[in-house]
C-alpha cells in the first residue's frame, strides 16, 4: 500500500495504544499537513528539525518537499515504527531519528527550520528552549488554539502577556489555519492552530540592550493581576531577581522609588504596547542602588 498519513497513523495505532501522558494526538489530515509545508516556504535541501514525529505523517510530507529531516521522538514504539516505515530514507541519510526528550536532548547542528506538531503540555518550555538556542531559526508549529493566540497577542490587550511579549523580542508571529479536533487521531478536546515564527531581533531594531531575564521576570510578575496598576504590581521585587547578575531586592526598591511618578507606572499591564515594556525595562536598568 502507498504510504500516506492515514496509513501511517493506522499502522502505529494498530501496533500500540496511545500514550496520553505524552499528549499523543496524531495529525492525519493531508490538507493541514500541506498547509504547514506551504506556510514554511521552499524546503528543498534544507535541514529541518521535527519535534515529536509520532507516526511520521509530517515527516512524510517534509521529505516529499525535499527537506532533510532530523526528528526527535521520546516514544520507543513510535521510533520502532519510524525505523520500519522510513527505512530507505534513514539509510540514504535524508532522515535522522533522535531518541529522547525534546526539552533536554541535544539539538542537531545547522538547523534551517523547525516544523512540528508539538505536544500541548510541553509547548511553553519548548518555546523557551527554542528562544535560548534557536532564536534565529524560523519555525512553523501546530499548537493549541488558545496558546497560539497568546503567542501572537492576536486579540489585542486581552492576549497580551509574558509569553507573547517574550516571543515578540525575537520573532514576528503569524497565525495560520485553524485545525479542528477531527483532523487528529485520537481527537483532542480543543482546536489547534498553525503558527509561524519568523526571526526578528527587535532589541537590535530598537537599539536596546536590556537583560531578557529582567524583562521576563518583570512582565511575568505584572500579569499576575491585570486590573492593578504597574506601580502596585512592581512595588515588590520579582521573586528570583537575585538570579540576574547585578540585581538584588535593594536595587529593585531603589529603582521603584525613583520611577514611582513615571507615567508608565499609572498604566495597567495589558494597556502597555510591547515597545513600552522595553522602555520600562530600560528605565529600571539604568538605576543603580
Amino acid at each position: 500500500m502507498e504510504r500516506n498519513a492515514r496509513f501511517l497513523v493506522d499502522i502505529l495505532r494498530d501496533n500500540q495504544p496511545v500514550n496520553r501522558e505524552l499528549g499523543q494526538h496524531y495529525l492525519f489530515d493531508t490538507s493541514v499537513l500541506n498547509a504547514a509545508i506551504e506556510m514554511a516556504g521552499d524546503l528543498s535541501e534544507l535541514h529541518v528539525l521535527e519535534i515529536g514525529c509520532g507516526p511520521g505523517t509530517l515527516t512524510h510530507h517534509l521529505l516529499l518537499a525535499g527537506a532533510r529531516v532530523s526528528a526527535i521522538e521520546i516514544d520507543e514504539g513510535s521510533l520502532r515504527h519510524m525505523k520500519l516505515q522510513f527505512r530507505d530514507e534513514i539509510d540514504s541519510g535524508r532522515l535522522s531519528l533522535i531518541e529522547g526528550d525534546a526539552l533536554i536532548v541535544e539539538f542537531p547542528p545547522s538547523i534551517d527550520a523547525i516544523i512540528a506538531n508539538i505536544p500541548y503540555q510541553i509547548s511553553s518550555p519548548l518555546l523557551e528552549r527554542m528562544q535560548k538556542e534557536l532564536r534565529s531559526t524560523p519555525a512553523v508549529l501546530l499548537v493549541q488554539e488558545e496558546f497560539a493566540e497568546r503567542m501572537a497577542m492576536a486579540i489585542g490587550p486581552l492576549d497580551r502577556g509574558p509569553l507573547g511579549l517574550s516571543l515578540w523580542l525575537d520573532f514576528d508571529v503569524e497565525i495560520g489555519r485553524r485545525v479542528p479536533p477531527s483532523c487528529f487521531s485520537p481527537q483532542p478536546r480543543v482546536h489547534s492552530r498553525l503558527i509561524r515564527l519568523e526571526p526578528l531581533n527587535r532589541l537590535s531594531v530598537l537599539e536596546s540592550d536590556i537583560d531578557r531575564r529582567l524583562f521576563k521576570q518583570m512582565t511575568s510578575q505584572c500579569f499576575t493581576d491585570r486590573r492593578r496598576k504597574l506601580r502596585n504590581l512592581l512595588k515588590r521585587a520579582p521573586r528570583r531577581i537575585s538570579r540576574i547578575p547585578g540585581w538584588h531586592r535593594e536595587r529593585w526598591t531603589v529603582a521603584m522609588n525613583a520611577l514611582k511618578e513615571h507615567p508608565l507606572m499609572d498604566e495597567r499591564p495589558d494597556m502597555l504596547e510591547p515597545e513600552e515594556w522595553v522602555e520600562l525595562c530600560e528605565l529600571i536598568s539604568t538605576i543603580e542602588s
